[in-house]
């Protein structure tokens, strides 16, 4: 089963509401505190509170911007605030003096880059020349930073934006009046692919820090057919459209009966040996589920090799690109098929040799207890045994223990 993060922008999307539906689905607000704490970014701070929006309840995540008035005389202060946060440099700066995951700090450079590329587009300046005007504004910095860590600690690898709703009309911005969808969220859609849905509401629903986040994690635009939601989280926009505006995030499982993947195949007879195995490793590292040989015969009685990869819809493209480098192919076939699992989970089984791990499979009454491989492996090596000893030994444990 796929758990996927699934950003639902029937309200189009902006990065405090994000923000606000990422702490709603439960994630941990403790890091967000010492990341934004870490930054020592001085004039702002921020609110997370309940509040509702058009009798809709969500989660609403502000920052507040202080004016510094106290040091109007200030001359060094004032200069050094007046330069700061301006250009894609100095905010990777920023990041990288926070406390949070490397994976973390990565995203947020991600999501940022995003943005400076598309307003580089825009404003028809270079990327290093880019200065971050309602983006770079601290806000954004708190917003973006905040939507990374956030993402980052729920720790799911897979995203779903499947379209996001915007208004139309103009907003009125420091470079004057500009069209719905702004330059800078325009540019993001065409280089990300990501699907933007007309309304007949007036004004701006998507922003460019909104936009952005959405095109750095998404990993695919398709709901699966059936789904299960674990969670759901609302975050609260602060526009008023004439009706509730809120951003709902979910965590769902993929959760059909037959799940659907693809069958990719190629007959190969002009590859090595050597380069076949490397490719099979190579697809297997690109997350194929399996990739497999099998021996045939092409024409002129050429003895030759059929590639075949099982793999998810959404890893098609990448697997297939890797195919074309890796191998002698100049074409392959693929077709949906359904396929029926056992369910499986990794259980850790103690015995007199040590802990081993081991898969567990289930379908209805029938479950069975395959031992792993390299676990059992290992054990067998530091204790001197042979394999089937240990793999013997660990099964029946397993069976004995974990057959409820």
């Amino acid at each position: 089963m796929t758990k996927y993060l699934y950003l639902e922008g029937s309200c189009g999307i902006s990065g405090d509401m994000t923000v606000a539906s990422l702490l709603d689905l439960g994630a941990d607000r403790k890091k967000l505190d010492t990341a934004l704490n870490s930054l020592k970014l001085d004039g702002f701070h921020y609110h997370v509170s309940r509040k509702n929006s058009y009798s809709i309840a969500g989660c609403d995540f502000e920052v507040h911007l202080h004016h510094h008035e106290h040091h109007e005389h200030d001359e060094a202060y004032h200069e050094h605030h007046h330069h700061e946060h301006r250009h894609l440099s100095d905010v990777y700066e920023i990041i990288d003096r926070g406390e949070m995951s490397e994976n973390a700090r990565n995203l947020a450079k991600k999501i940022f880059l995003i943005v400076a590329e598309a307003e580089s587009k825009a404003h028809g300046c270079p990327l290093e020349e880019v200065h971050f005007h309602e983006v770079g504004a601290i806000d954004s910095i708190v917003d973006i930073i905040s939507a990374a860590v956030l993402i980052d600690d729920l720790g799911i690898k897979e995203c779903i934006v499947t379209g996001l709703n915007e208004g139309h009309g103009s907003v009125i911005c420091q470079h004057g009046s500009l069209p719905v969808p702004v330059p800078a969220v325009l540019n993001i859609a065409e280089k990300h692919s990501v699907c933007l849905r007309p309304t007949e509401i007036s004004g701006e629903m998507v922003t460019p820090t909104g936009i952005a986040i959405a095109a750095a994690v998404r990993t695919c635009n398709k709901l699966p057919s059936q789904y299960k939601i674990l969670k759901s989280g609302i975050g609260l926009g602060k526009r008023d459209f004439g009706r509730a505006n809120f951003l709902r995030s979910m965590i769902i499982e993929d959760c059909c009966e037959n799940e659907q993947v693809y069958v990719l195949e190629s007959n190969i007879d002009d590859s090595t040996a050597e380069e076949l195995g490397l490719a099979m490793e190579k697809l297997l590292a690109a997350g194929a589920k399996d990739v497999h040989f099998e021996s045939c015969f092409m024409k002129k009685n050429r003895p030759a090799y059929i590639l075949r990869v099982i793999a998810d819809s959404q890893k098609l493209a990448a697997l297939e690109e890797l195919i074309f480098r890796n191998t002698a192919t100049i074409g392959l076939r693929k077709y949906p098929v359904e396929r029926t699992c056992m369910e499986r989970e990794i259980i850790k089984v103690g015995t007199i040799y040590g802990e081993a791990e081991v898969k567990k499979c289930t379908f209805k009454d029938i479950t069975r207890f395959y031992p792993e491989f390299e676990s059992i492996k290992s054990l067998a090596e530091q204790k001197g045994l042979d394999f089937r000893t240990v793999f013997d030994e660990v099964k029946r444990q397993a069976e004995e223990k974990h057959r409820a």
